[in-house]
């Protein structure tokens, strides 16, 4: 992580969620105040589930501003995974108060944005503020599988979080898919089909 002071006009943006097979796309956008202190801040993947809580919660209290976008499931759908990533990203920042003078998306893609904005690959690991916004994308997204847990407690949502797992695979081809997933993916559209897996 880059050892200098975060500026506070600019705004990280990361998501989490393009590759499940269910459940929404969740964008973040966080401005962190140049004295923001957060311990262990970085990415996401390289945390715990608990100490993500932690630093979210911190994030959340010292951050100047934060926000979260979505793109739903249906949204998927209609635009693609990448399109439904840019919207919920562009919501995100969208929110933002104070409004950023720089947005840094984690990754390749920019979204439509009304400020100058760059795509800052690996992100995550180099930029304090597309690390906290790795954290708030995670932990709302996991917060949001567990709550489709217990609508369609059968896929096992609350482990695998819509990834395609071998137990998550084996229930769509036995009970097709809920509500919850994504037709236009490859794995809940054989289901819907009722092809075997690879068919």
């Amino acid at each position: 992580m880059d050892s200098r002071l975060p500026d506070p006009g600019v705004a990280g943006v990361d998501e989490v969620g393009r590759g499940p097979l269910a459940g929404p796309v969740v964008a973040a956008a966080v401005i962190l105040d140049a004295d923001a202190e957060l311990p262990g801040l970085r990415d996401s993947k390289k945390l715990t589930a608990r100490r993500r809580g932690v630093l979210d919660e911190m994030i959340r209290q010292r951050a100047r501003a934060w926000a979260i976008g979505l793109a739903e499931v249906e949204e998927i759908d209609r635009l693609n995974i990448r399109g439904a990533t840019l919207l919920a990203m562009q919501r995100a920042v969208h929110q933002l108060t104070p409004a950023p003078r720089l947005v840094l998306v984690d990754g390749r893609d920019v979204p439509p944005l009304p400020y100058p904005a760059s795509a800052v690959v690996g992100g995550d690991n180099a930029v304090a503020a597309i690390a906290a916004a790795s954290i708030v994308a995670k932990v709302h997204r996991d917060r949001l599988m567990q709550a489709l847990h217990e609508r369609y407690p059968d896929y096992g949502l609350d482990r695998n979080m819509g990834y395609p797992s071998a137990h998550h695979r084996e229930q769509l081809q036995r009970l097709g898919p809920s509500p919850a997933h994504r037709r236009s993916f490859a794995p809940v559209a054989r289901a819907l089909r009722g092809d075997a897996p690879g068919g």
